[in-house]
């Protein structure tokens, strides 16, 4: 075997897929478990964006992330502020995840993709398309119908739904 060979199989493929996951999603989920299959150990990361109404607390989040995963057992869940690619680097994270549903959104993350390469060249990221019944499913899309009074128990996992009902009746 080549030092080149052995190099790789002794490599451990850590990857990070980011976001706010408020609420998570069905769709986030499917992300979780695919991109589990391709990384030796997968950090699932809740933004702690301060400028941002968030729905749930990124405790909450990362609890209800947690609790989804259960059983997973290449699965991380952390969080994070600032710059993703000096989480990345603390983390020695040589990909990030990114969920693509519709062209709109790979305009936005091919920017952020060629961003984060030019600030951190040894981070690649990987796009995973969203399943035909994700592709329309967002967390924006969940709290305009929950706050309107919808069901959206078929778009999210039970966890979350029920954590949702908490927080109407609080």
């Amino acid at each position: 075997m080549s030092a080149h060979a052995k190099n790789l199989s002794a490599r451990s493929v850590v990857a990070i897929y980011p976001g706010s996951f408020d609420p998570l999603t069905n769709g986030h989920l499917d992300l979780i478990f695919r991109a589990a299959k391709l990384a030796d150990r997968l950090i699932v990361a809740v933004l702690n964006n301060s400028q941002k109404q968030a729905l749930f607390t990124v405790a909450e989040r990362m609890e209800m992330i947690r609790l989804s995963v259960e059983g997973t057992e290449n699965v991380e869940v952390d969080s994070f502020d600032g710059l993703l690619v000096d989480y990345a680097a603390r983390r020695q994270a040589a990909v990030v995840v990114r969920g693509i549903r519709a062209i709109s959104d790979y305009e936005i993350e091919l920017q952020m993709a060629l961003i984060n390469r030019r600030l951190r060249p040894e981070t690649e990221t990987i796009f995973l398309m969203a399943r035909e019944e994700f592709s329309y499913v967002s967390s924006r899309m969940i709290k305009e119908i929950f706050s309107l009074g919808g069901d959206v128990g078929s778009f999210v996992p039970p966890l979350v739904s029920e954590r949702l009902r908490e927080k109407l009746q609080s």
